[in-house]
């Protein structure tokens, strides 16, 4: 990783091109499934090169790996499955170790070794027993201490408060939902996180959108700065916050790629998707692999430092109107938001398309939002994407989460064909 790092600009050029060509060398070589896959594909020519889904990689694991390869000598896990397409995934085990280096790597920045400094982490656990106790064991060895996501009352967040209070924490992460809900409870209660815990250096947050409100009462209540991560377990750490605010990507293991929808490159400052090359996994392919996100790299980007500007959402968060018309669905999150959470009663909710012209706002509160509000938010939906919308609202004392413990804050429940 080091060795990348120092490349020069101009080698750093020549470094991606290489990278590009020999990974998909190597599998058109090697790779039974790439090569029945990949139609006139030219290592030497990056637009003969196919764009994969997780659709195609959902089968058997053994037909996926490259000659050499078995189940006995790489490293197999399981996507969370938050898009709603889990599938099970192999890296080789040097691409693996890069992984774990840029990860190490990218906490450096903030003076913060993964492996051994006291982390507070907020992810889910496995239920079966197995699972459950390596998750554990996993804990111990790397010096962290879980907190459950899967409960967030006024009860557990209080609990949580405890252990600030007794362990000596340098860091929170995991995701990002969670985490904002113990900003709001330290909100009501009016607690500064770093008067109780003084250890404590940063706050990293991933895998579920952050908003920038909410960024902001994360570090006035926590007192310590926020950090996003985004990456995928399939791939790697994809993009990390560095200390001037700026999301860098992690060039050193992947080629990102903002494509449009016939999968042209479109240039630095323009929307898309995220399509992503795995430049060392000779395990299985992951080349032009659209992850299913929207985002955009910034203009001021470079190939070694790419500078990933906005993350939209997950492509089949689109909500599908009655015109026709499509809008992210992270808007009708985002318009709602800043209403519902105007009087600081709703703790976190979420939305759910039932039919192309009815949305529905599942929501936690002490109390029934206002008839007011709810005019109000049907008002701005229908102002900023049309009219004739359907708003339901229903309070509930918790909120769904996947198995992995993550919040989906927009889900449609429309096929996006019909």
């Amino acid at each position: 990783m080091e060795a990348i790092q120092k490349k020069s600009a101009t080698e750093f050029n020549a470094y991606i091109e290489t990278k590009k060509q020999d990974i998909v060398g190597y599998h058109l070589k090697y790779n039974p499934f790439y090569k029945s896959f990949t139609k006139n594909t030219n290592p030497l020519d990056w637009n003969t090169v196919p764009v994969m889904s997780k659709k195609d990689l959902q089968q058997p694991l053994e037909t996926l790996l490259s000659d050499g390869f078995s189940t006995k000598n790489i490293y197999i896990d399981k996507t969370s499955g938050a898009s709603g397409q889990p599938f099970i995934f192999s890296k080789d085990k040097f691409a693996h170790a890069l992984t774990w280096s840029i990860i190490m790597d990218r906490f450096s920045w903030f003076d913060l070794n993964f492996n051994t400094t006291k982390q507070a982490r907020f992810y889910g656990i496995p239920l079966d027993k197995k699972g459950y106790y390596t998750e554990k064991l996993k804990d111990f060895i790397s010096n962290r201490y879980r907190f459950n996501v899967f409960d967030l009352s006024d009860t557990a967040l209080e609990n949580w408060l405890v252990d600030f209070k007794k362990k000596p924490f340098v860091y929170m992460n995991g995701y990002t939902s969670p985490i904002v809900q113990f900003a709001k409870y330290l909100d009501r209660k009016n607690i500064i996180l770093k008067a109780i815990c003084p250890t404590l250096k940063a706050c990293v947050v991933t895998s579920e959108m952050l908003f920038e409100d909410d960024k902001q009462l994360m570090e006035t209540q926590f007192g310590i700065p926020v950090i996003n991560e985004y990456g995928a377990s399939e791939l790697d750490l994809i993009a990390f916050e560095n200390m001037n605010g700026e999301w860098v990507v992690n060039s050193e293991t992947l080629f990102v790629e903002v494509l449009d929808e016939n999968n042209n490159a479109l240039p630095y400052g323009s929307e898309g998707r995220l399509v992503i090359t795995s430049l060392y996994n000779k395990a299985q392919p992951f080349i032009r692999y659209d992850i299913g996100d929207m985002g955009m790299l910034s203009k001021k980007s470079t190939l070694k430092k790419p500078i990933l500007e906005k993350l939209v959402g997950r492509t089949n968060d689109m909500a599908v109107l009655p015109s026709g018309k499509k809008a992210a669905g992270l808007t009708f999150y985002y318009i709602t938001k800043s209403i519902i959470e105007d009087g600081g009663h709703v703790k976190a909710f979420i939305i759910e398309q039932l039919k192309p012209d009815t949305f529905k706002v599942y929501y936690v509160s002490d109390i029934d939002i206002s008839q007011n509000k709810m005019a109000m938010i049907k008002n701005e939906m229908e102002n900023y994407l049309e009219h004739g919308l359907t708003i339901l609202f229903e309070r509930q004392t918790a909120l769904k989460r996947s198995k992995s413990g993550k919040l989906k804050q927009f889900s449609s429940l429309i096929h996006p064909n019909k």
